[in-house]
C-alpha cells in the first residue's frame, strides 16, 4: 500500500489584489499541506505543477518554499513534482534546483518508486508541441503506476488534451493520473484509469467559490474495495475566507441598503466581493469598499452589474472598427509575435488590467516555440492570413493561459473557467512589462537587480 498527498497549483508568490497578505496566504496554504503530510506520515507529497505563480519568483517566496520543503525532507517524506506552465523556464527549472538541494524529485519518463507505486511525470506541454509526444515511459516492476501531469485534460471543463490518447499510447499501464492546472477539484474514470484534479490550494479568483483542499490517494487493492486499486479522498484546507454578498436593489434603494446587507456577514480578515443588481439608485463602489474594510474585511471589491441609461438618445453610425483595424494591420507587415501582442491588447476576453501579463506570456511562448526567432521577423500578410492566425490563437486562451479564466475585478466581469491565476486582472506580476522578456532573463546575472526576483540562469 502507498499513501500520498496529491496537490498542485499552489501559485506561491501570487500577490492577488496587489496584497502582500494574500501573497503570504499562498505560501501558508502550501505549508498547511506539508503540515498535514508530516502529521499523517504519508509516503510522499506529489505536486502536479505550478508550485510558483511566476517563472521568476521573488527571493522571499523562493526561500520560504525551500524552508517548507526542508520540513518534508526532515520528516523523510519525498516531494515528487512536475513543472507547470506558470513556472516553466526555457532552461533549467526551479524544480531542478530543489532536486540539486536534495529537497525534491522531478518526475519524468523514468519510474520513481515509492512504496509499491511507480510515479512518472509529464511537464506542461504547449498544445502546438503535443503532436510530437510519443508517451514513451520506461518499464517498472512495482505493483501500481501513476502519471503526474500538468494540463487541461478531458473529460473536465475547458479541456484541450485527450486523456484517452495519453493512456492508450503510453508504454505503461497507469492506475491513476494525478493532474494539475484545473483549479476545480474533480475526479473521473477514463479507460479504466482514475483521473483526478485536487484543485488549487488557495482561491486565485472569485470564481473559485468552493473550499480549497488536496487529495489523499491510496494505492491498495483493498483500500477502495474490490479491484479498484486506487482510493481518492478529498481533504479540506483552512484558507483565507472569501465572502460573497449579493444585493438586489429595488427602486428607491441605494447605498444604505448595500451597507445593511454587508453588515449581515462576518467580514473579519476576509476577502469580500459585493455584487449589485436591480433597479435601485446609483452606488459608489469605492464608498462600499471602504465601508467593508472598516467593518474588518482584508480586501473588498464591488461589482455593479446594472445597466446605466444615458440621458437622451445617441445615434452613432460608423464602419466596422474590426475591419478598419485589419486593413491597417495588413499594411504594416507585422511579425507573428507582434500580431500576438496586438490581439492581446484588443481582445474582449482580456481585462484591461491583465493585458500586460497576457502579452508577456504570449511572447514567452513564442520564444519557447520559435528557436530560430522566425515569429519575430516582419511578414507580409493579407486579411485571410490575419483571420487564420486569430483562429489558431484560440488554443492559447485557455488555462493555462486563459485570459477569460479570471475574475475581472478591474471591469466587473467574472468567469468560472479553470486556472484563473494565469491571468488575474487585479494585478500584473511585474512592474516592468519587459522584465521577463526572453533575452533579458539570460543576461541578468544579479538577482538583486530584479527587485527581489531571481532567474534560473542565476543558479544553473
Amino acid at each position: 500500500m502507498t499513501r500520498v498527498i496529491h496537490t498542485g497549483d499552489t501559485h506561491i508568490g501570487y500577490s492577488q489584489y496587489h496584497s502582500p497578505v494574500r501573497r503570504q496566504d499562498f505560501l501558508d496554504a502550501f505549508e498547511a499541506v506539508v503540515d498535514d503530510a508530516v502529521d499523517d506520515g504519508v509516503d510522499a507529497v506529489v505536486h502536479a505543477g505550478d508550485l510558483f505563480h511566476d517563472r521568476r519568483p521573488e527571493l522571499d517566496d523562493l526561500m520560504g518554499t525551500i524552508s517548507v520543503l526542508r520540513r518534508l525532507d526532515d520528516a523523510g517524506i519525498p516531494f515528487l513534482a512536475v513543472v507547470g506552465n506558470h513556472e516553466s523556464t526555457r532552461g533549467g527549472q526551479w524544480l531542478d534546483l530543489f532536486e540539486r538541494l536534495g529537497l525534491a524529485t522531478r518526475l519524468g519518463d523514468e519510474p520513481v518508486v515509492v512504496g509499491d507505486t511507480a510515479f512518472y511525470g509529464l511537464d506542461h506541454v504547449p498544445v502546438s508541441r503535443r503532436d510530437d509526444l510519443d508517451y514513451a515511459f520506461a518499464d517498472h516492476d512495482a505493483e501500481y503506476a501513476a502519471l503526474v501531469a500538468h494540463g487541461l485534460f478531458e473529460p473536465f471543463g475547458y479541456a484541450d488534451w485527450d486523456t484517452e490518447t495519453v493512456l492508450t499510447e503510453s508504454d505503461v499501464a497507469f492506475d491513476a493520473m494525478l493532474l494539475g492546472d484545473n483549479h476545480k477539484p474533480d475526479t473521473a474514470e477514463v479507460a479504466d484509469t482514475w483521473v483526478t484534479y485536487p484543485g488549487s490550494t488557495e482561491r486565485a479568483s472569485a470564481s473559485e467559490r468552493e473550499g480549497r483542499g488536496y487529495n489523499l490517494v491510496v494505492f491498495d487493492a483493498d483500500a477502495a474495495g474490490g479491484d479498484d486499486r486506487v482510493e481518492i479522498r478529498r481533504r479540506a484546507l483552512d484558507t483565507r475566507p472569501f465572502v460573497f454578498v449579493s444585493v438586489e436593489l429595488r427602486e428607491g434603494e441605494g447605498e444604505s441598503r448595500v451597507r445593511e446587507r454587508v453588515r449581515e456577514y462576518d467580514l473579519a480578515e476576509a476577502v469580500v466581493h459585493v455584487e449589485i443588481t436591480g433597479e435601485g439608485d446609483p452606488v459608489t463602489p469605492a464608498a462600499v469598499e471602504e465601508f467593508a474594510t472598516d467593518e474588518g474585511a482584508l480586501i473588498a471589491r464591488v461589482t455593479d452589474r446594472r445597466e446605466v441609461d444615458a440621458d437622451g438618445e445617441v445615434d452613432v453610425s460608423f464602419a466596422d472598427p474590426e475591419d478598419a483595424v485589419r486593413d491597417r494591420l495588413d499594411e504594416m507587415a507585422l511579425s507573428t509575435a507582434a500580431r500576438d501582442v496586438e490581439r492581446a491588447v484588443r481582445e474582449d476576453t482580456v481585462p484591461d488590467a491583465n493585458v500586460r501579463e497576457t502579452v508577456k506570456r504570449r511572447i514567452e511562448e513564442r520564444l519557447d516555440e520559435e528557436a530560430d526567432l522566425g515569429a519575430f521577423e516582419p511578414v507580409e500578410s493579407d486579411a485571410e492570413a490575419v483571420e487564420g492566425e486569430e483562429a489558431d490563437d484560440g488554443e492559447e486562451v485557455n488555462d493555462g493561459e486563459e485570459a477569460g479564466t479570471e475574475e475581472a475585478d478591474a471591469d466587473g466581469s467574472e468567469s468560472d473557467e479553470p486556472d484563473a491565476a494565469d491571468t488575474d486582472p487585479d494585478e500584473s506580476t511585474t512592474d516592468d512589462p519587459d522584465a521577463e522578456s526572453g533575452p533579458a532573463e539570460a543576461t541578468d546575472p544579479d538577482p538583486a537587480s530584479n527587485d527581489g526576483q531571481v532567474s534560473m540562469e542565476d543558479y544553473l
